[in-house]
């Protein structure tokens, strides 16, 4: 569900764009949207004091974060077409393993490591540097989107250990209003009402695709919920041709069957060594 979502707000974005709101404006309103709609799940819910967080700090390290791969990955959306912005993003996965090596130290074997080099191969394959198929500055944000991501989601494990998910969610979004509000009447532009109507639905889109992505990950296992989260391509594909009159090039279809193999098996080999873990800590002496 939230990989549907999260295609739908995309899509939002782009015609938000092409009916005159900027970036940021178009960052505001998600925010300002995803805040609302959490504020309102927890009215009519657990109440406003399960949004109590002794972990401040955490919330704003993760807003800031946040905030870039926000930046980056809108503006990927609103620079490529939607299946290109998807595919690249696809690349997260890659950019994790990378991270959790270097970072956490966690133990990372060659298998994974050549699903890393086939992943970004798969990637020179969509972009085809050079060749001028699709502009070089989105595939850098979308890169960019990608690294960010990777650095949020280690950072979330840490915060989910003791934060719930709508929790985390709306600090996220209402952390993130401070910036923008102040940065919003500096940018902000009269807009006609169809173009409220896009920037309402980016909003609303995606503090919905948040809270099912959060929600799917506590109740399933990773293993399982992000290869779900391949559907999305399907999604941008779908939207791209309905909304915009666009097709994925030939290069898309040959790169991203390489890229989603890659993230599958690095999410199926973490699987497996959590299970063996799990297991040694479990077996006595």
């Amino acid at each position: 569900m939230s990989a549907a979502l999260f295609g739908v707000m995309n899509a939002a974005i782009k015609l938000a764009e092409a009916h005159g709101a900027g970036l940021i404006e178009i960052m505001f309103w998600r925010q300002t949207g995803a805040t609302l709609l959490v504020a309102a799940i927890v009215a009519t819910g657990p109440g406003f004091a399960s949004l109590r967080t002794r972990r401040m700090g955490a919330h704003v390290l993760r807003c800031a974060l946040g905030l870039m791969s926000m930046t980056l990955n809108f503006a990927t959306v609103m620079l490529l077409p939607l299946a290109e912005a998807t595919t690249i993003g696809f690349s997260m996965p890659i950019f994790a393993t990378i991270l959790g090596a270097l970072i956490l130290h966690e133990p990372t074997g060659w298998r994974r490591w050549l699903a890393v080099l086939t992943g970004f191969a798969g990637v020179l394959i969509v972009t085809q540097p050079g060749s001028g198929h699709i502009p070089p500055l989105g595939v850098a944000t979308g890169l960019g989107a990608a690294l960010m991501g990777a650095i949020v989601s280690i950072l979330l494990r840490t915060i989910g250990r003791t934060e719930s998910g709508l929790t985390t969610v709306f600090w996220f979004s209402a952390l993130s209003l401070l910036p923008l509000g102040i940065a919003y009447p500096f940018v902000a532009r009269a807009h006609d009402p169809m173009t409220w109507f896009w920037l309402l639905a980016v909003g609303l889109l995606g503090g919905a695709a948040q809270i099912a992505m959060t929600r799917a990950l506590h109740l399933g296992a990773v293993s399982v919920v992000v290869p779900m989260d391949y559907t999305a391509l399907l999604w941008a594909t779908l939207l791209g041709w309905l909304l915009f009159d666009r097709l994925p090039v030939t290069a898309t279809w040959l790169g991203a069957p390489v890229i989603v193999a890659s993230g599958l098996y690095i999410v199926w080999r973490e699987h497996r060594r959590h299970i063996e873990e799990t297991r040694a800590a479990l077996t006595p002496g």
